[in-house]
């Protein structure tokens, strides 16, 4: 999708496939929030996070991608960040195109490095290039550096959120 200049190497962008599904499992699981309810110890716990990498890849509206070190990205063991960009039409706003990103996660040792700052860029820059409105995600009241981070990228929090667990 991208070959995004990340402090003087290339970081290749582009769609999961489904032998990342571990990787990015990993990954949502080595959040300070994901420990408590992301991971996969065996094949028999990756099973629900493969059925739903099937439906969101099977759907245009959703892109789960991955950033991979390299510019040809061959290498599915080495995802250094992932996150999931949907679009989500509506009647709000004269009918406007909404873009929603979640589970933005760059791995540990990559972070601070403008790795994360290029992946949520080239979502913006695609929300943008596909005529939406507005780009719009949430983020846990808990995460106090995430907030600075997409503040520094141009986010505002302008809404409060609810959600209800089922």
């Amino acid at each position: 999708m991208a070959q995004l200049p990340v402090q003087g190497a290339t970081v290749l962008l582009r769609e999961a496939v489904a032998d990342d599904v571990p990787a990015i499992v990993a990954l949502l699981a080595a959040d300070q929030l994901g420990a408590t309810r992301d991971g996969a110890a065996d094949e028999a716990e990756l099973q629900p996070y493969l059925r739903a990498f099937e439906a969101v890849d099977a759907d245009p509206a959703h892109l789960l991608l991955v950033a991979v070190d390299g510019p040809d990205g061959a290498d599915v063991a080495d995802v250094l960040a992932t996150l999931q960009l949907s679009f989500l039409p509506g009647l709000a706003r004269r009918g406007a195109l909404r873009a929603q990103i979640e589970a933005v996660r760059v791995r540990e040792d990559r972070r601070g490095g403008g790795l994360g700052a290029a992946v949520v860029g080239w979502a913006v820059a695609e929300a943008r290039r596909r005529g939406c409105a507005l780009v719009q995600l949430t983020t846990d009241r808990s995460r106090t550096d995430a907030h600075r981070f997409y503040e520094r990228l141009g986010f505002v929090a302008s809404h409060e959120g609810f959600k209800l667990q089922l």
